[in-house]
């Protein structure tokens, strides 16, 4: 039986570490430039569920959407192809003050929405009390401006030359019956509401904050437990290597802009063990052969290391490739960015067990000595006959 070829992997050493530095500047420079695109888990906003007489088209919803006004809108089916999840960071009436600035502008007459504030109590029923600035009674007395069927009731207050509308129905309520009313004439199928809410950020500052010093404690135990179990030069390694993954695949979502939610945030973290286990998985090879390869050298000793992890490697991360695109493929968009966050993830995390963690030993230079085991005192004297 012929002995397995040895690959040198450490020859490649230099250029891996050049693309690795490339690869964090770009990185770097994404989130410094661009930041995330926090979703709706980080900022809040409105979250308006539909249903569809026919099969939605989700391309021409978010067409429609996008000329609405709405900040960052998103659609997504939602349980059937009937059902439509609209979500939009910032309120629906955000929409609807785009919405009304265009009527008024279509009148010509120059007036301009200055302010929304809620209704006084002493008015009636009204929601809300619309504040105009270079706009007469007359101009603002129209059910083109303020459609019934969407304000409810309205009234204009002139006071101290400011005119004001008082509106039965909020913004946020008129505009979510107007968007209904877009969306059922654009697409010729019956939409009909199931719910609208405001949705709160579910990651506050005070949460962002202990997360982010979780995880430098996280790493901190980390690099404890592999210097405790290997060697010092080892937890460098494999410290570098978790932080090298997760700043790629932040970057990689900052450069081109893709939306950081909740699920992102969980396959970061699922790369951050994925990393370690196939980093643990090659430290224990080069361990075990430091003390079996007498005779070779640090670099030898790494490259058959490698070579003997290879196919185990390969394998894990072929299958596991597998399963994340198909995922990022037919599993829908509600789950395509935490599949898509994997899939960078699993790439740059098997590069990085043997281009980062392991260069990092060459780099400081690991000899036989860090990992032999100290002779026990009296051993000469044992072995004299």
């Amino acid at each position: 039986m012929s002995e397995q070829k040895i690959l040198n992997f450490m020859g490649a050493r230099i250029p891996a570490t050049a693309l690795s530095v490339i690869m964090l500047v770009v990185a770097i420079g994404a989130l410094a430039m661009n930041g995330l695109k926090l979703g709706l888990d980080f900022t809040g906003g409105a979250q308006v569920e539909v249903s569809f007489s026919e099969p939605a088209d989700i391309p021409e919803i978010r067409s429609i959407l996008d000329e609405q006004g709405l900040n960052n809108p998103v659609a997504v089916l939602f349980g059937s192809d009937t059902e439509v999840l609209i979500r939009t960071q910032g309120a629906m009436g955000d929409g609807g003050q785009v919405a009304l600035e265009r009527r008024l502008q279509n009148t010509g007459s120059g007036a301009a929405l200055e302010a929304v504030n809620r209704a006084p109590s002493d008015q009636g029923n009204y929601a809300q009390e619309l504040v105009f600035s270079g706009a007469s009674a007359g101009v603002l007395d129209s059910t083109e401006l303020f459609p019934p069927r969407f304000f409810g009731d309205t009234r204009i207050v002139e006071t101290d030359g400011a005119v004001s509308v008082l509106v039965e129905n909020s913004l946020d309520n008129a505009y979510t019956q107007e968007l209904l009313e877009v969306l059922s004439a654009e697409t010729g199928s019956q939409v009909e509401l199931r719910r609208s809410e405001y949705v709160g950020p579910q990651i506050g500052a005070e949460l962002r904050d202990e997360g982010g010093m979780g995880m430098l404690i996280a790493l901190a135990v980390v690099m404890l437990y592999v210097a405790a179990r290997f060697q010092f030069k080892f937890s460098v390694g494999a410290v570098l290597a978790l932080v090298h993954d997760v700043i790629i695949v932040l970057g990689f979502f900052a450069l081109l802009q893709i939306d950081f939610d909740l699920t992102v945030l969980a396959a970061v973290l699922a790369v951050i063990g994925y990393s370690l286990n196939d980093t643990i998985v090659v430290f224990d090879r080069i361990r075990e052969n430091f003390r079996k390869m007498r005779k070779g050298s640090t670099r030898e000793v790494i490259n058959a290391s490698l070579t003997q992890t290879l196919e185990r490697t390969f394998i894990t991360s072929l299958t596991t490739l597998l399963v994340l695109v198909m995922l990022f493929l037919f599993g829908g968009e509600l789950i395509s960015g935490f599949a898509l966050a994997l899939i960078v993830g699993v790439v740059v995390g098997t590069y990085s067990s043997i281009y980062v963690s392991a260069n990092t030993l060459m780099w400081l230079h690991l000899e036989k000595e860090d990992l032999m085991p100290p002779e026990k005192e009296g051993t000469e004297i044992d072995e004299m006959p």
